[in-house]
């Protein structure tokens, strides 16, 4: 018999298997066939077909799947729409007994939807175990929260209705707490497809809604393969699509989706930097990496796959990590000593051994522990690259799998560079026991969580998705809350009173010169031809002439000649989205954007009377109705003003201990195609809340009421806004549109126009998957306060969750 010392030697474990008796029970007894769960009640698919469902460890069959059809997604989304009107007037205590139901019964019944997590998706018994069922339970318990509140917190919003989800096989019922629990505690119903590979847990979540008695149509599972999915997607009668997938997935859904009016959230791939300073603790970094990108096999859309290391470090680093990766643990997932589980299934495997062998070939030193994989089921070994190029393909394709790849860097500024030379923004981790360094460094990476001295941590109180091709919409907190309602509409205003002409207004009119500046009295008695002006564009701080050379007649109310403004090309919008990229708004002070605003709101008002006699003789309304869109202007530039310092984040209450930050970043460079009318007003509504965060602003001008812009440019250019800070396009929108909405260097772009306008806006968006906010120009009073506000804020801004852990 060894001795005790000779047991710490070795350190050799045994098998600790976890008993799979009653997942293996419950499935024998509800299956081993599966059909929907629609309306409260099993049914079989319509078209009958099914298809197994493996365990990824030994390849052998759980059960099988019902395949679902477009019939079925229809039956669902009917039950879901007939339950939605009683499920919101239950009001918001209601549904939050109902979630904090479900919360207890998934803490009754975790071991087995645990068991029955690792069966189906091949991660490792201890994180279904320990990390991801109790963190489905808090997402519950946080929304029960959210649902008591909610009359109170959101008083202005409505639910959106019925809301397609459809979720990935990477954290199964994870993902579904994520988007199931909002989703119902702000009042809507739901269609859900868990994916074909991993649909288990959601059919028990279907069986647990039934022990609560959630209200039959409140939540459906429709399962299925892409098929289902497409068909959720493409249904008229669903108002809202969450997903999280593939970007390629994402950039189709954004396509299928526009202009149809759907609300969607993309929580998309990524290829996250893992950021190692030379002062960093490498013991601790060590088990970070390990928890970056060998927890659930690398199969993890956040996973750290990209270290950057100092130089000075970077051998050791490796080296230190050699030998973890030696001590890792890979088998059966049932095992509770097991550390890496296996792959979900053979075309992933094909796919990170396809990837590893080229970057091989690319010139990268690839090191895999000496131990062997098991030969049963579907594993791949923890695997580092070394010597990789930046632009590698392993260096810049989201893998997805136990795969890192490691890079160096000399100084912070390269540091930075290296972590956003991708197409991805999801997260990031920085490891540095320089805490002014490392806000320092989180502030610019350009993802939507950064993890600070940790990885990989999650809870529902801080929201989670991605910024750039990553994504869009967040998950989690309050602002994973706002993705699943909308406001809720107002009565518009009537339209100002146009006055009578009379002979003296024909008089007045006749008088002004409809070429020249407002408010200027006429000469046309004299025997002179009245000054020609053209307004020009407004790029870069300067005023253009238009590319194509062309111009455009302004008529006023009557038909009659005002003025004439350029017609802007794709070459004059390339122009302004490149003087826009050219300025370091978004780096200075929320103060100093404040004290401009606040300049711009002061030229105006003294402007006031030219403002005034220019909206009169453009539009015929009266001189109050003049007075009062002046005013307005004048008011919401104030507003905006006072905004700009504080749109503050907030500090989530995670129960870690650490800081979680939440902290709003302007999106970057944004379009703006303000609304046809109100044109003074619109255009002010519109341009300055991007500009208030820190935005700079590509905006095109009313079709028509241009002149209303280009005379604001005067009070620009003379209330010190920097250059590029804000561009004026003039011109037909039919024209701009395309090339701002394709634009992969534009980040978010406002539209307030046709549908048919929204419509092309958002399929051409999924180019660089920037984010819309799309609306019919006649749908809003801008006048009252759905013209201004935290909703244009909100939508000007993407929120960055820095997790800073603190103590001993």
């Amino acid at each position: 018999m060894p001795k005790i010392a000779e047991l710490f030697e070795t350190m050799e474990y045994g098998p600790a298997p976890e008993a799979a008796d009653e997942a293996r029970a419950w499935i024998a007894e509800r299956g081993p066939r599966f059909g929907h769960y629609i309306g409260g009640a099993w049914c079989e698919p319509s078209d009958g077909e099914f298809f197994a469902t493996l365990d990824p460890s030994n390849e052998q069959q759980l059960g099988e799947i019902a395949q679902g059809s477009s019939g079925d997604v229809d039956r669902a989304v009917a039950a879901a729409r007939a339950a939605q009107a009683a499920w919101r007037d239950l009001g918001g205590h209601g549904r939050a007994r109902y979630l904090y139901a479900i919360a207890r019964h998934l803490q009754k019944h975790s071991r087995l939807f645990a068991t029955l997590e690792t069966l189906d998706n091949g991660k490792p018994i201890r994180e279904s175990r320990d990390i991801d069922i109790p963190l489905v339970a808090r997402h519950f318990y946080h929304h029960a929260g959210w649902a008591q509140l909610m009359d109170a917190e959101l008083a202005d919003c409505e639910p959106l209705g019925v809301a397609g989800q459809i979720i990935p096989w990477n954290f199964p019922l994870l993902m579904l707490a994520w988007k199931i629990a909002p989703a119902l505690a702000t009042g809507n119903t739901i269609v859900l497809k868990p994916a074909e590979f991993t649909s288990l847990t959601a059919l028990r979540f279907a069986e647990l809604c039934r022990e609560v008695d959630l209200p039959p149509g409140v939540v459906n599972i429709v399962t299925g393969d892409g098929r289902t999915g497409a068909a959720i997607v493409e249904h008229p009668d669903v108002d809202k699509i969450a997903f999280t997938g593939s970007t390629e997935v994402g950039r189709l859904i954004r396509e299928a989706t526009a202009g149809t009016g759907k609300k969607i959230s993309l929580e998309l791939g990524g290829k996250s930097p893992f950021l190692v300073f030379d002062d960093a603790d490498l013991h601790s970094v060590v088990e970070g990496v390990v928890d970056a990108i060998w927890f659930n096999q690398g199969q993890v859309c956040c996973a750290g796959s990209r270290i950057l290391a100092h130089e000075g470090i970077a051998d050791a680093l490796a080296d230190r990590l050699r030998a973890r990766m030696e001590t890792l643990r890979m088998g059966a997932p049932l095992d509770k000593g097991v550390d890496i589980g296996a792959i979900i299934a053979p075309v992933q495997l094909q796919k990170i051994e396809s990837l590893v062998e080229e970057g091989r070939e690319e010139g990268a030193a690839i090191w895999q522990p000496s131990w062997s994989v098991p030969r049963d089921g579907w594993f791949y070994p923890p695997t580092l690259c070394t010597d990789v190029s930046p632009a590698a393909r392993i260096a810049q394709v989201e893998i997805f799998g136990p795969v890192v790849v490691q890079m160096t860097f000399r100084t912070p500024a390269e540091a930075v560079a290296l972590a956003n030379n991708t197409r991805y923004g999801l997260a990031a981790s920085v490891w540095t026991e320089n805490v002014n360094l490392a806000l320092d460094i989180a502030s610019q990476i350009k993802a939507g969580t950064v993890w600070i001295n940790c990885t990989n941590v999650f809870d529902a109180a801080s929201g989670f998705g991605g910024y750039r091709e990553s994504g869009f919409g967040r998950e989690g907190g309050r602002e994973g809350l706002r993705e699943y309602v909308r406001r809720r509409p107002e009565p518009v205003e009537p339209t100002p009173k146009k006055h009578t002409e009379t002979a003296e207004d024909d008089g007045r009119e006749e008088a002004r010169d409809g070429r020249g500046d407002a408010g200027e009295t006429a000469r046309a008695a004299a025997p002179m031809p009245a000054i020609d002006r053209t307004a020009k564009l407004y790029i870069g701080g300067r005023q253009a002439r238009p590319d194509g050379g062309y111009s455009l007649e302004v008529p006023d109310y009557r038909g009659r000649a005002a003025g004439d403004v350029a017609r802007g090309n794709r070459k004059d919008a390339r122009n302004a989205v490149e003087a826009a990229l050219a300025t370091g708004w978004a780096r200075t002070t929320a103060h100093l954007r404040a004290q401009i605003l606040y300049y711009l709101g002061e030229n105006l008002d003294a402007r006031r009377t030219a403002f005034e006699d220019r909206l009169r003789a453009l539009t015929g309304c009266d001189a109050e109705a003049a007075g009062r869109e002046v005013e307005a202007s004048v008011r919401r530039l104030f507003t905006y003003a006072a905004w700009a310092d504080k749109w503050d984040g907030a500090v989530h209450r995670t129960p870690f201990r650490n800081v979680t930050l939440a902290m709003p970043e302007p999106l970057g460079v944004m379009a703006v195609v303000c609304p046809p009318e109100p044109g003074l007003l619109g255009f002010i509504s519109t341009v300055i809340p991007p500009v208030a965060l820190g935005n700079s602003v590509v905006a095109v001008a009313s079709e028509r009421w241009p002149l209303l812009a280009t005379d604001f440019q005067q009070v620009i250019e003379t209330s010190d806004v920097p250059p590029g800070v804000i561009n004026i396009l003039t011109g037909l929108e039919e024209e701009l549109r395309p090339t701002l909405a394709g634009h992969d260097a534009v980040d978010g772009m406002w539209y307030f126009g046709t549908e048919a306008g929204a419509a092309d806006v958002e399929r051409r968006s999924a180019s660089n998957l920037k984010r819309t906010w799309t609306e019919a120009a006649c749908g809003r009073d801008w006048f009252g306060s759905g013209g201004e506000g935290r909703e244009f804020l909100r939508h000007a801004s993407q929120i960055k969750n820095i997790w800073v852990p603190y103590g001993e």
